[in-house]
């Protein structure tokens, strides 16, 4: 999340909060003791970090280092089942730092979606009904021409919830190093949905 783009993202930098059926999508907390419990409960999980390319949380310390540090980007989202406050996942719209075959026309007004939730909360839909609205967002709010969308081909949970937000194969990365897991390479799915798609399906 280090690179700018220069899209009306840019010109909307700070993260609202966007309400759901199920969900509150807000800014995570910095330096907020609840907010990093909530992160290094759920993200200590390793069942959660590996499948989204980054290790598992191995302290609420370094948790709270991570919401500093990455989690306070720009349109970047704790996921919360309502009523409560508690953070049960993250969401977010960042750079296409990671879409390295990406040409300069795939990257204007472009922005690559990424998001999990902990185990306790998968099968409910819930993350789709969270990028559901994290897409609307996109579109109509930051004037986004397209998102992308990376998984790994053998992550069936985050390809079915790209299936349904409609965003399309466009081709596979294949060996991708996932620097923040060592030396470990995969091969990606890199998925797109423009801003004509998304609103031919509304």
């Amino acid at each position: 999340m280090t690179e700018t783009i220069s899209t009306s993202a840019s010109r909307s930098p700070r993260t609202p909060t966007l309400v759901t059926r199920r969900l509150v999508l807000r800014p995570w907390h910095i330096d907020d003791g609840a907010d990093a419990r909530s992160l290094f409960l759920y993200a200590r999980d390793p069942a959660v970090g590996p499948s989204a390319a980054w290790p598992p949380h191995t302290s609420e310390t370094q948790s709270a280092e991570i919401i500093r540090t990455v989690l306070s980007a720009p349109q970047t989202f704790a996921v919360v089942l309502k009523p409560g406050d508690e953070a049960v996942g993250s969401i977010g719209l960042k750079p296409l730092s990671g879409l390295t075959e990406a040409d300069d026309t795939e990257r204007r007004d472009a922005m690559e979606i990424g998001y999990w939730i902990g185990t306790p909360f998968w099968g409910r839909g819930l993350i789709t009904e969270a990028a559901r609205e994290v897409l609307r967002h996109g579109f109509e709010d930051l004037g986004l021409a397209a998102v992308w969308g990376t998984h790994d081909l053998t992550n069936i949970s985050s390809s079915k919830v790209m299936d349904k937000l409609g965003l399309s194969l466009i081709r596979v990365h294949r060996h991708a190093h996932l620097a923040l897991l060592g030396e470990v390479y995969r091969d990606e799915a890199v998925r797109r949905i423009t801003a004509a798609q998304w609103r031919g399906r509304r």
